[in-house]
């Protein structure tokens, strides 16, 4: 059947990758279902519950009847509180018109992505990135160029590393900041220095990804849209799901200059129309309820971040950084690659991730899917508990390779 299926499928889905971290917590759920004990730090996905006044105002609307189509990018109302949003939390000026609510942020990113790429557009990528940046940008059959930050500078690029990496064919720049997978954070200083270099190649575009502002160990969160020299240049993408704890709810948004969101909306039309008009009221409660309960979720991660870097602290062969936002730990594992264990020999970061969830029953994503192949990413977005059998299974097993 797989043979008849290559020939059926177009090329575009054939040289598609499956998201690394879903397909991890599948083979954990796998596992799982034939009766294994399995902790997964794979996902991405907040451990709280939606906030009652969010869940209470999705219960309301659809007592209202709130049930019909939406405008294409999102209800008045909504785009409105967006807007708001901003001008609240980021000090920056943006319309409704300058909005556009998706599916979740990562058709936000796909809808900004297909409306700028053209065949053979050179994409910039910082890494350590999301596993679904590359796809995306190979989707619109763009040329993806990973730019490497290295664990010395907490995974960040720098600006110089960033002006030898734009060429002419180079359209677009995408980050994430608190990002996945490694937790750095871009303060304002240092996207200024990056934002100077992207004002010398006006035809350079930026994705920056937010989607973890509120989950900022560091102080107060930096947009590079803040820079009127390049604000019209800038899209930035940002959501529900993480700092309001609504990962099902799959609520995304953009701001960017009215061109933009209009291109957006026009593709978004032809692809899924408006966000589900419930999800869309209780995003619009989650903006007028303050981030209070963000906040919280903040100070409950920044404290699981400190106690799974201590524990860290008694593994011998992990090197990390010390994460300043998001809801994950990105250590250098490759002190084990070489080592064997049962005749099982690790040679890779998913050779090691492999071996972790077979002996010790964690689930975890290794670095290769976020562009990073000497590390492994491991959520924190547990209980501590779980947090502290996790690593005391992992410490047991690494200590049997040899």
């Amino acid at each position: 059947m797989q043979n008849v299926a290559s020939h059926i499928l177009s090329d575009r889905i054939m040289a598609l990758s499956e998201s690394q971290t879903i397909a991890m917590a599948k083979k954990g759920r796998e596992l799982a279902a034939q009766g294994f004990d399995i902790i997964n730090l794979s996902f991405g996905e907040p451990d709280f519950q939606t906030p009652q006044y969010i869940k209470d105002a999705a219960k309301q609307a659809i007592d209202e009847g709130f049930t019909f189509y939406t405008p294409v990018p999102g209800f008045p109302a909504l785009r409105q509180a967006i807007a708001d949003k901003f001008k609240r939390d980021n000090n920056l000026d943006y319309a409704p018109e300058n909005i556009v609510v998706s599916t979740g942020a990562k058709q936000s990113i796909a809808n900004a992505v297909m409306c700028l790429v053209n065949p053979g557009d050179e994409v910039i990528v910082f890494s350590p990135y999301w596993v679904s940046y590359e796809e995306i940008v190979k989707l619109a059959e763009g040329t993806p160029v990973p730019l490497q930050g290295r664990l010395e500078n907490d995974f960040k690029v720098t600006p110089e590393q960033l002006e030898s990496a734009i060429t002419s064919n180079t359209k677009l720049v995408m980050y994430s900041s608190p990002c996945n997978p490694t937790g750095s954070v871009f303060d304002e200083q240092e996207l200024l220095a990056l934002a100077k270099v992207l004002e010398k190649h006006p035809q350079v575009y930026v994705i920056a990804d937010e989607i973890y502002e509120y989950i900022n160990f560091g102080g107060k969160h930096a947009s590079m849209a803040s820079f009127d020299f390049i604000k019209d240049r800038v899209i930035t993408v940002n959501g529900f799901s993480k700092g309001y704890a609504m990962t099902g709810w799959r609520v995304g948004y953009i701001a960017a200059h009215k061109d933009i969101a209009a291109a957006c909306d026009k593709m978004q039309s032809q692809i899924t129309s408006g966000t589900c008009s419930i999800a869309q009221k209780a995003a619009h409660a989650a903006l007028l309820g303050g981030n209070e309960s963000a906040l919280e979720m903040r100070d409950a991660y920044r404290r699981r971040r400190d106690l799974v870097l201590e524990i860290m602290q008694g593994i011998p062969g992990f090197k990390t950084n010390v994460p300043n936002g998001a809801f994950y730990i990105f250590p250098d594992v490759s002190h084990y690659f070489g080592k064997s264990y049962n005749g099982q020999i690790i040679s890779s970061a998913l050779d090691l991730s492999l071996y972790l969830l077979t002996d010790a029953h964690v689930a975890l994503v290794s670095g290769e899917a976020f562009g990073a192949p000497q590390c492994i990413r491991f959520s924190y977005a547990t209980s501590d508990d779980k947090l502290i059998e996790a690593l005391r299974r992992i410490k047991e097993s690494l200590a049997k390779l040899q």
